[in-house]
């Protein structure tokens, strides 16, 4: 009975996209080792998880839509020091007029 539900185990964890051996390292450990148990299990959560924010973040625009917003603040950052630099010197350029 138990390695039927080892294999019952192995198969859902295959479902769900986990690779062949980590899905077979977790149902040996499962049903050789109640100890080691919780640790296979959780590099399997891990990889899940890791799975599932690489979806997320695919699905919300990925990389290519965090990089084109870095893009856009640095050209406005940009923009903005050279508008101060613009009218820092026009103010010199002022209090140069008036001081003469």
């Amino acid at each position: 009975m138990a390695t039927k539900i080892d294999k019952e185990l192995f198969d859902r964890i295959r479902a769900l996209g986990v690779r062949k051996s980590r899905a077979r390292k977790v149902a040996d450990a499962v049903r050789n080792s109640p100890k080691n148990a919780p640790k296979a299990a959780r590099k399997t959560m891990a990889d899940l998880q890791g799975a599932a924010a690489e979806i997320q973040d695919r699905i919300n625009g990925g990389p290519e839509k965090r990089r084109a917003a870095a893009k856009k603040a640095a050209r406005t950052r940009k923009a903005k020091a050279k508008a101060r630099s613009d009218r820092a010197k026009k103010a010199a350029k002022t209090r140069a007029k008036t001081a003469a």
